[in-house]
């Protein structure tokens, strides 16, 4: 696909290209690119995402279309995995490592927040119409269950106590509660994923643990794989696609999730919300924030890589995550380690 430059489009699509203007400046804002297509369309990208989204041009794909939701939802619907968790491999522990197990104190949490999830998914694929989209939100709605299911059996199988759970309510209007979900979720499994690298790197437990719990993080990257393009197909559909009203709803969205996980920082008790954000020094006692960052960048670009490039992707953290990354390089490495000191003894 050739770039062409604005001096070399028709009178015509000047005018046009004027009267986008602020859609430009928004997107500038944010710090992305304005290029311009030579059958005239104006996509924005941020630098380093400008070859996906010139494929995702190329593709004729127009997102908030049929062809957009079948694409979601069908990829979703087929990448489903059939199993149970009370038949999967659970391996015997030694007395080492089903007391470190037991002393994790995010179990009770982590229970809490798939039971939820599968409420508020369940709940809220019954309210939806459209057959395809129902069919997929009942199915990720079923996962998330499962997800219980399988922390239950965790729980169950190695003797972890926790006090019994309170049934779990959801409000009548749920598409509120549906949407907020969906964003936390995407910053938490963002955060998950360097948690379970360090994990696993470890070595705390069997190999045959992890290898039970990695299809279950790729479980979550498809949740929020479909969760990024049902809001941006949702918003579109009901005439809200101009793209500064869609930054600014998806920023707002993300800014409340995020101060969620803020008031996490501020909290000594590691079973709060946001268990994958405080789990880290569980597993390893000389964790820099640049190290972490890095794993949770890498790990989300090898789990995002699976997917459809027509298909979105959750941007905002992995974008502020390699923000804080050349900004922690700018920082003197003594005075970094200070900072790092500091934290640790806070």
């Amino acid at each position: 696909m050739q770039i062409l430059s604005y001096e070399a489009l028709p009178s015509w699509k000047i005018i046009v290209w004027v009267t986008q203007l602020f859609s430009h400046a928004t997107a500038i804002t944010f710090g992305l690119r304005v290029l311009v297509t030579t059958n005239g369309n104006i996509i924005y990208c941020h630098s380093d995402m400008t070859q996906s989204l010139i494929q995702k041009e190329t593709s004729k794909m127009k997102l908030g279309s049929v062809e957009h939701k079948e694409l979601f939802c069908r990829s979703f619907i087929e990448s489903y995995r059939e199993y149970e968790p009370e038949s999967l491999p659970w391996p015997d522990l030694d007395d080492t490592a089903l007391s470190f197990l037991r002393s994790i104190p995010f179990w009770e949490k982590a229970l809490d927040t798939e039971r939820q999830a599968g409420a508020i998914v369940s709940g809220y694929a019954v309210t939806v119409s459209d057959p395809i989209l129902q069919s997929a939100i009942a199915l990720q709605g079923k996962e998330e269950l499962r997800h219980a299911r399988l922390l239950q059996t965790l729980i169950d199988r190695y003797g972890i106590e926790i006090p019994e759970r309170q049934p779990i309510q959801v409000p009548q209007n749920i598409e509120p509660v549906f949407t907020r979900f969906g964003f936390e979720e995407c910053l938490d499994t963002f955060f998950a994923y360097g948690l379970f690298a360090i994990a696993r790197e470890a070595n705390v437990f069997p190999e045959s643990i992890f290898t039970i719990f990695d299809p279950i993080i790729d479980e979550e990257t498809r949740h929020i794989v479909f969760f990024v393009n049902w809001f941006t197909y949702t918003q579109i559909h009901r005439g809200q696609g101009f793209i500064p009203l869609r930054s600014a709803k998806t920023l707002w969205q993300y800014g409340k999730a995020l101060s969620n996980l803020i008031a996490v920082f501020g909290n000594d008790d590691p079973s709060k919300t946001g268990f994958a954000v405080t789990g880290t020094d569980i597993f390893t006692k000389n964790l820099t924030l640049e190290k972490f960052l890095s794993i949770c960048l890498v790990e989300n670009q090898r789990r995002m890589s699976k997917y459809d490039p027509r298909l979105l992707q959750p941007q905002l953290l992995p974008r502020l995550a390699n923000i804080a990354l050349r900004t922690l390089e700018l920082i003197p490495k003594r005075k970094l380690q200070n900072i790092e000191s500091e934290r640790a003894s806070a």
